[in-house]
């Protein structure tokens, strides 16, 4: 089959990644369904059926000699109405401890959150030959891979990270939610962040494997965001961020889209992966389970 070698203009809020390896993913669009295949530089070299994606990508490996994935994966997942682009700080300094980083893409102002969990159950069903899957989930990211667990858990499964995940919904979700052009730009997921005790996020699982949760904030009872109550990162609570079983949590100065590339974020994160621990110093902050 003939390689294209034509660069993708992006359109991260189209396509949702269902395979991966090193560095090459196969991707489907939300609209058309059909498939397309890229390289690390998201230049595409195949389109089409999955079948012929695949095809393609085994006829690289062989061509390039390329060995199965093997070690430790870090999983990230970004945000609503974001892109795998708001980690690239994060994957060079993982990438730089020796962790091989899966910067997940996926439709999610297009989609709900349970096809995306799906998008996600399949790239993860193809990371075979690797030991360990860690994941570092930046807002309704961290409510993707909750959705995914409600399928089951993997063995390879070791700690996750959540950044300023709404794990008891968004109050900034409650105020717009009947606001056309929220429901426009948010689509169904951006419904699905409310904070109602019977809404979509109260179902979700909690985690098995271990996890600690950094939350932005003011460290007061005054956050960044005057419309809503209590510490905060301009979008979601301090109070929201929490998850009863987390090992270890954290409250850091920074405002809810910056998480990602925050010096004290990435360094607390890195130290939790290696040690089950966000801080250098001192004792763990773990939310009991009630």
């Amino acid at each position: 089959m003939p390689q294209i070698f034509q660069k993708t203009w992006g359109g991260s809020q189209f396509w949702g990644d269902v395979h991966y390896f090193r560095g090459w993913k196969i991707q489907q669009n939300v609209y058309t369904k059909h498939y397309r295949l890229l390289d690390s530089q998201n230049y595409r070299f195949a389109t089409g059926s999955f079948e012929t994606c695949l095809d393609a990508l085994n006829e690289i490996k062989r061509k390039q000699q390329l060995t199965p994935m093997s070690g430790e994966v870090v999983i990230l997942l970004h945000g609503i109405l974001r892109s795998s682009r708001n980690f690239s700080r994060f994957k060079q300094m993982l990438k730089g401890n020796g962790y091989h980083v899966v910067n997940f893409e996926y439709p999610s102002t297009r989609v709900s959150i349970e096809t995306s969990a799906d998008y996600l159950q399949q790239t993860i069903a193809s990371l075979h030959g690797v030991e360990k899957i860690h994941f570092v989930v930046h807002s309704m990211g961290g409510l993707v891979v909750r959705t995914m667990l409600r399928n089951g858990t993997d063995p390879r499964f070791s700690r996750m990270v959540m950044l300023g995940t709404p794990n008891s919904g968004a109050q900034m979700a409650d105020l717009l939610k009947n606001w056309r052009p929220f429901q426009l730009l948010y689509g169904t997921a951006g419904q699905q962040l409310v904070t109602d005790r019977d809404g979509y996020i109260q179902q979700l699982p909690i985690p098995t494997f271990e996890f600690a949760i950094i939350a932005g904030g003011r460290g007061i009872s005054d956050g960044f965001n005057p419309l809503i109550p209590g510490d905060d990162d301009g979008v979601v609570t301090r109070d929201c961020t929490r998850l009863p079983g987390a090992t270890d949590s954290s409250v850091v100065h920074c405002i809810h889209s910056f998480l990602p590339g925050n010096r004290d974020v990435m360094g607390q994160t890195l130290r939790f992966l290696k040690t089950g621990r966000l801080r250098a110093d001192g004792e763990p902050q773990p939310i009991p389970r009630e």
